[in-house]
C-alpha cells in the first residue's frame, strides 16, 4: 500500500460562527500522487462545503496501520523490530512507523499490541506522537468499483 498524505486548505465555520482559512491533514492510499489528489478531492467534497484546494501531497512512510473505530485520533508510534546479525552476533535494529487511531496514548499502545500479537518478530515502542491527520480513506472495494463505473 501507498500512503499519501494530503493537506486540504478551506474556509472552516468555527463555533463562535467565524469563518476561518484552515489546512488540514488527511491520509490516502492510492497508487501515485494523482491518485491521491483525485481520491482527496473525492473524499472530502462530502465534508467541505465551499471551495477547497489540495495544498500539499506527501508520501507518508507507513509499515502498517492499525485501525480502531472507538479512536477520534491517529498516532504514529515508531517500532523499532530487533534482529540478531548471525555474523557478528550483535542485534539489529530497524525503525518502522505504523500508524495507530484510538482516543489517547495509552490506548494507542494498547491497540499496537494487539495488532502486533500475531507478529514473531521483536520489537520495542521507541516514540508515541499525536498527529494532526483528521481521517484515513483507505482505498476499498466499493471505491474500485465506483472507478470501474465511470470509466466506461
Amino acid at each position: 500500500m501507498n500512503w499519501f498524505e494530503c493537506k486540504v486548505s478551506y474556509e472552516k465555520m468555527m463555533e463562535n460562527g467565524v469563518l476561518k482559512k484552515v489546512t488540514e491533514p488527511y491520509l490516502v492510499d492510492a497508487l501515485s500522487f494523482t491518485e491521491a489528489e483525485a481520491r482527496i478531492i473525492e473524499e472530502v467534497k462530502h465534508y467541505v462545503s465551499g471551495e477547497f484546494t489540495v495544498a500539499n501531497i506527501k508520501r507518508a512512510r507507513l509499515a502498517e496501520l492499525f485501525f480502531n473505530e472507538n479512536g477520534d485520533r491517529y498516532y504514529r508510534i515508531k517500532v523499532l523490530f530487533i534482529t540478531l546479525d548471525e555474523k557478528s552476533g550483535t542485534e539489529k535494529k530497524t525503525a518502522a512507523q505504523m500508524l495507530v487511531q484510538a482516543s489517547n496514548l495509552k490506548e494507542s499502545i494498547a491497540v499496537l499490541e494487539e495488532g502486533m500479537k500475531g507478529s514473531m518478530a521483536d520489537y520495542t515502542i521507541a516514540s508515541v506522537a499525536e498527529t494532526m491527520i483528521l481521517d484515513v480513506f483507505p482505498f476499498s472495494a466499493d471505491a474500485k468499483t465506483k472507478t470501474a463505473d465511470t470509466n466506461e
